[in-house]
C-alpha cells in the first residue's frame, strides 16, 4: 500500500492566501481609491452644474408674475412661487450660486491666512509661535457666532462685510492642524541638513514646509466650505449679510418667515433642502479627499 507524503497544495491550506494568478484581479485598495475618485467626480459635477445653473438663471429668476403669485409646487414651478411670483427654484439656484462664490472666497482667505500664521509660528522662533498660538487659543475661546456677528456688523453689513467677517474666523482650527504637520516637518533630518548648509529660514519655509503644507491646506479649506455657506445663510437671514436685493438663500428664508404662517411652507422649506443638499455635497468632496489624500488612512 502506498503512501503520499507530498504536502497539501496551498488552495487546501486554510489560512493561506490564494495566489495571484494571472494578476486579473483588481487589489482591494484600488478598487477604493477608484470608488473614492468617482464620488468626488460626481459630486465635483454636481455642484458645477448648480453654480452654472445659477449663472444661467439669473434673469429668468427676476421675472416678476402677480397673477402667479404663491403658486405651490408644480410642474410648471417646481418650487412654487414667491410673493411676487418669480420661479423659487431659478431664484434658489441663483442664491446657491452666490453661496458657493462667498464660501469659495472666505475659504480660500481662511486657508491663505492659517497657512501664512504656521509657516511664522515654525520659522520665526519661540515668540512668533507664542504669539500665533494666543491668536489661535484667543479665536477658539470666543463664541463663533457672536463674532461672526460683530465683525459684520463693524463692516456695515453687505456682500463685502460677510465674505471679511467669514474668512477671518474660520482659520484657527486649520492653522492648528498646519502647525502640528509644519513642527514634525521642520524636525526631520533634510531640514536640519538645509538650515546646515546655511539656508535661511524663508527658504526653509518656501522649499522644505510649504510642499507639505499644501495637501493638508486643500483639503481643510474644501472642509471649511460649507461652514462658510451656513455662515453666511445665517448672516444673511438675520439681515448683515448679502444685500437683500440679491436672491442669496439666506434672503430668501428672511422673506418666507413673513409669510410661513399664511401655509406658504415651500417658500423655506424647498430653498432650505436646497442649501443642505448642496454643503453635504461639499463635506463629502472634503472628507473623500482627506482620505484620498492622508498617507496613512486606512481607507486606501
Amino acid at each position: 500500500m502506498s503512501t503520499d507524503l507530498r504536502p497539501p497544495s496551498s488552495a487546501a491550506q486554510p489560512g493561506r492566501p490564494e495566489p495571484a494568478g494571472d494578476g486579473s484581479r483588481t487589489p482591494r485598495w484600488r478598487d477604493r481609491r477608484t470608488r473614492t475618485l468617482t464620488a468626488v467626480a460626481i459630486a465635483l459635477a454636481l455642484v458645477v452644474a448648480v453654480a452654472v445653473a445659477g449663472t444661467l438663471a439669473a434673469g429668468p429668476a427676476a421675472t416678476t408674475d402677480l397673477a402667479a403669485r404663491h403658486e405651490a409646487p408644480s410642474w410648471g414651478h417646481p418650487f412654487g412661487t414667491d410673493a411676487y411670483g418669480r420661479d423659487l427654484l431659478l431664484r434658489t439656484l441663483v442664491g446657491l450660486r452666490l453661496s458657493l462664490l462667498v464660501g469659495l472666497t472666505a475659504a480660500a482667505m481662511s486657508g491663505l491666512i492659517a497657512l501664512v500664521l504656521a509657516l511664522v509660528a515654525t520659522v520665526g522662533g519661540r515668540a512668533a509661535a507664542a504669539v500665533v498660538g494666543w491668536l489661535v487659543d484667543l479665536f477658539l475661546a470666543l463664541p463663533h457666532l457672536v463674532l461672526l456677528l460683530l465683525l459684520a456688523f463693524a463692516l456695515g453689513g453687505g456682500t463685502q462685510a460677510v465674505i471679511l467677517a467669514v474668512g477671518l474666523t474660520h482659520w484657527p482650527r486649520l492653522t492648528r492642524v498646519l502647525l502640528a504637520t509644519s513642527h514634525e516637518v521642520a524636525g526631520s533630518d533634510y531640514v536640519a541638513t538645509s538650515r546646515a548648509l546655511g539656508h535661511g529660514r524663508l527658504h526653509v519655509a518656501r522649499r522644505h514646509l510649504a510642499p507639505h503644507l499644501v495637501p493638508h491646506l486643500s483639503v481643510g479649506a474644501v472642509l471649511m466650505f460649507p461652514h462658510a455657506i451656513l455662515h453666511e445663510a445665517a448672516l444673511s437671514f438675520l439681515g448683515l449679510g448679502i444685500d437683500p436685493g440679491q436672491p442669496a438663500v439666506g434672503v430668501l428664508l428672511q422673506d418666507a418667515m413673513r409669510t410661513l404662517s399664511a401655509g406658504h411652507w415651500w417658500l423655506a422649506v424647498l430653498p432650505g433642502l436646497g442649501l443642505l443638499l448642496v454643503v453635504k455635497l461639499v463635506d463629502r468632496i472634503g472628507e473623500d479627499l482627506r482620505l484620498l489624500l492622508a498617507p496613512r488612512s486606512a481607507h486606501l
